[in-house]
């Protein structure tokens, strides 16, 4: 067959394809369709379509599997190239200090999260203040769509509705980490039952602290962020070092994981490196706490 006619038959075989994954389209969509037809005959509930099992294997091991787990994929993959159980044991490690620092960032996440709910808390329950509503009520409403009171939401919600002691319910949910302002929630209430003084007033001031409080944070974060980076860039080297020897036709793994010279390298490098993220972390925390 020459190549004219090849391309002559070109357009018949691209037609024949086209024609044939319409016919198993049109099958599949029957079939579904027959399906549905029968279901809503007999009056059965539309199931959806059943997942393969190995979508349902993929998203159990998404559920459950951690991030940190990735170090120790990466340290057997190294060990089986450098043929050494040392890229290993440094993994398991690896998962601990990453693991490690993974809880701390989820935690300092739902801190923040619980420090702009109780912001939009006292929004809320000023609104509804002003708006002519009691206390009592204008704190349900209000913790109602802003969920700012987190696990003791029933707790003060009780105080709220039976005459309870809302102040020391809100001193109790203030305890959980973020939810600091709920103490001059409670001092506020506590001025405005005891002393007659204007809730909502004390509510906005209140709000605008924390408002303000909550952006000196998001500016002293990205004031940091280079020295995160650097922490990331120190931790990141070494791998990129091995890579560019490897691809040079050099043997990085073997020396260091076979060599006395290279065992020493390695413990006074990982020391180092760890001492330079140690360090550059300090640094970071000291100055958020500051």
């Amino acid at each position: 067959m020459t190549a004219g006619e090849v391309a002559a038959g070109a357009p018949a075989y691209a037609a024949a394809v086209c024609a044939g994954m319409a016919a198993v389209w049109l099958t599949v969509g029957q079939d579904r369709g027959v399906r549905r037809a029968r279901l809503v005959v007999a009056g059965g509930p539309l199931r959806p379509d059943p997942v393969p099992e190995w979508r349902r294997g993929l998203a159990w091991i998404r559920a459950r599997a951690r991030r940190e787990w990735w170090c120790l994929v990466v340290g057997l993959v190294i060990a089986v190239l450098g043929e050494s159980v040392v890229p290993l044991v440094l993994a398991v490690m690896g998962v601990l200090l990453a693991g490690r620092a993974l809880r701390a960032s989820e935690r300092r996440r739902e801190r923040e999260a619980r420090a702009d709910a109780v912001i939009a808390l006292c929004g809320a329950l000023a609104g509804e203040v002003r708006a002519g509503r009691q206390p009592g009520a204008a704190l349900m409403v209000a913790a109602r769509d802003s969920g700012g009171l987190g696990a003791a939401e029933a707790a003060v919600l009780a105080a709220a509705r039976f005459g309870g002691d809302v102040p020391g319910a809100l001193c109790e949910a203030a305890r959980e980490p973020g939810a600091d302002g709920l103490l001059g929630l409670a001092a506020c209430w506590r001025v405005a039952v005891d002393r007659g003084a204007g809730l909502a007033t004390g509510l906005g001031r209140l709000e605008g602290a924390l408002r303000a409080e909550r952006d000196q944070r998001a500016d002293l974060h990205a004031q940091l962020a280079g020295a995160r980076s650097t922490a990331v860039l120190l931790a990141v080297l070494p791998v990129v070092g091995l890579a560019m020897g490897t691809a040079l036709g050099a043997d990085p793994l073997g020396v260091l994981l076979h060599t006395p010279a290279g065992l020493g390298c390695l413990l006074v490098g990982g020391v180092l490196e760890g001492l330079g993220v140690w360090w550059v972390m300090r640094i970071v925390r000291g100055a958020q706490r500051a």
